[in-house]
């Protein structure tokens, strides 16, 4: 019996993954030349993971990239995924509990609930970065979210595209269903079976 859905952000809720893809092609270029296909090397990855990795000893450039960053989402358009606000109706309308769970920090959801006042009414819950001890892949986050509700996380359902979003998902206990936005179908059915596209159509089975 399914009693929570627990959703990502970008990529499950919004269709931002390809904005990102354009502002970590500009970040590559300008700051880490000598790293090819930067944008896709880091897709996934949480900002902390992204500056340990690359930017560990360069302190002006992790600021300068958090500045360009934040001004990038303030005027960044958040486009929900297709079929995403008719399947969390019918989610809501069943008794599901849902949530975002999302390494986005606050100032970022604030750009989100500007750009759409209904946001918050859609969940029932939503956990930011600042709600996590860990990063994806790490199960932090879904398990905090599975307790925020009082229930197993064998009992949730939960909604990512990245890889990282994934492990995270899979080792909650969650049954977990991917979104082919980010990655290709190929590429998260080793991760799970059950993939999607998009909610048009969708319809949660109860297993």
């Amino acid at each position: 019996m399914v009693k929570a859905c627990l959703f990502d952000l970008d990529g499950v809720v919004f269709d931002t993954e390809p904005l990102y893809t354009l502002f970590w092609n500009n970040i590559g270029k300008n700051f880490r030349p000598n790293v090819p296909n930067f944008e896709y090397i880091i897709k996934g990855q949480t900002l902390v993971q992204i500056f340990d990795k690359y930017f560990a000893d360069d302190v002006d450039a992790q600021k300068e990239i958090v500045r360009l960053l934040n001004e990038y989402e303030r005027h960044m358009s958040y486009n929900y995924i297709l079929g995403f606000e008719s399947f969390i109706d019918k989610l809501k309308r069943k008794g599901i509990k849902t949530a975002v769970v999302t390494s986005s920090n606050l100032e970022k959801m604030q750009n989100v609930y500007k750009q759409h006042p209904e946001f918050k009414g859609y969940f029932d819950e939503i956990l930011t970065s600042e709600d996590f001890d860990e990063s994806k892949p790490s199960p932090d986050c879904y398990l905090k979210a599975a307790a925020r509700f009082g229930v197993s996380p064998k009992d949730c359902v939960v909604f990512e595209d990245s890889f990282n979003g994934l492990r995270s998902g899979i080792a909650s206990g969650a049954r977990v269903i991917g979104l082919a936005t980010t990655n290709s179908v190929a590429e998260i059915e080793p991760f799970t079976k059950e993939v999607i596209s998009n909610y048009d159509g969708f319809t949660l089975s109860d297993h």
